[in-house]
């Protein structure tokens, strides 16, 4: 049978047919699935002279696609390009190439909300955004998509950063406020959404501001000299959820600082998929604060990426490439 022509679709043809429910399922049946450690290997990193390249790889334990990401980046022109190839796992052809950068804030999201879902007591959510940006955007977007608002508060130090804010979300119904200070933001909370980080990487969210049964979901700081939480807020955590459990434990700030300041997390510290697999029940009581810690991983990039090549073909969407890379015979 002949191979569909490799599919390139551009960031406007991701947004296109991105949707929110589907990313999470896709997310949900992934994480579900039972993958070997060996699948979804550590991301690598090249450094040199202001720019570097991280990429994450990985093989679906469903037998969809094989691919990866890979960022590039240059701190001097501060600019990245984001890319992802995605292989037919049967006959190693390219299936399709994509602009990774908005996949690479969807996933995110649709993961956090994925790790809400299981993590907090049932009901609605009234959410407490730490940031006004692009991902605590598409946080609530993605939390809507899940289960009712009953309120959204936002803070950011810009008056006028928490005003577009709230304009852009209008259309999901929800009631959006502002606050002038994180504690004003945390009031009546259930779920606090971190997507923020200072300028000096000093703790934006403080551990003793949490109040009992508030879940968090973290993403802002994902390597070694980023910090978002301070080590009181990993200290009184009753359960931390980590998408990639090793480099959550030993290549983030905070969890870098909280072992530095004596915290002792391990026992603690579990994987998203052994939640969402059944392996781990999750939260084991009402009144337990719960961290969600993410610092991104191939299983993510991968499943949404996927889902959005299905949903591009059957909308017509995105370029068929006129050539392509064909697979190579090995071993004879």
């Amino acid at each position: 049978m002949a191979q569909p022509p490799t599919l390139f679709l551009t960031d406007q043809d991701v947004r296109a047919v991105f949707d929110w429910r589907d990313a999470v399922a896709a997310l949900r049946r992934a994480y579900a699935a039972a993958a070997a450690p060996a699948l979804f290997p550590p991301r690598t990193m090249a450094r040199g002279d202001g720019r570097w390249l991280r990429t994450l790889s990985g093989i679906a334990p469903d037998g969809g696609m094989m691919g990866a990401k890979m960022i590039a980046v240059s701190l001097k022109a501060k600019t990245a390009s984001y890319l992802i190839p995605l292989f037919d796992q049967e006959t190693v052809a390219l299936a399709a190439l994509l602009d990774g950068n908005a996949i690479t804030g969807f996933r995110t999201a649709a993961t956090s909300a994925l790790a809400a879902d299981a993590l907090s007591p049932a009901g609605a959510w009234r959410v407490a955004a730490i940031g006004s940006g692009f991902e605590a955007k598409t946080h609530v977007r993605a939390l809507a998509s899940l289960r009712p608002l009953a309120g959204v508060t936002v803070y950011s130090p810009n008056p006028a950063s928490r005003d577009r804010f709230i304009a852009e979300l209008a259309d999901i119904g929800a009631p959006m406020t502002q606050a002038a200070s994180v504690e004003a933001a945390l009031d009546g909370a259930n779920l606090i959404v971190c997507a923020a980080r200072s300028r000096d990487e000093g703790p934006t969210l403080k551990g003793a501001l949490l109040r009992p049964g508030v879940t968090v979901l973290s993403i802002g700081s994902t390597l070694p000299e980023q910090r978002e939480l301070d080590a009181e807020a990993i200290s009184r955590a009753g359960l931390i959820v980590a998408d990639m459990v090793e480099e959550v434990a030993h290549e983030t700030g905070d969890m870098i600082a909280a072992r530095n300041e004596g915290v002792d997390f391990a026992g603690k510290l579990v994987g998203l998929d052994a939640v969402i697999g059944g392996r781990h029940r999750g939260r084991t009581d009402p009144g337990q604060i719960v961290l969600y810690k993410s610092v991104g991983a191939a299983i993510q990039d991968l499943s949404v990426a996927t889902m959005c090549v299905e949903r591009a073909r059957a909308a017509g969407r995105g370029t068929p490439l006129p050539v392509s890379i064909s697979p190579v015979v090995k071993g004879e």
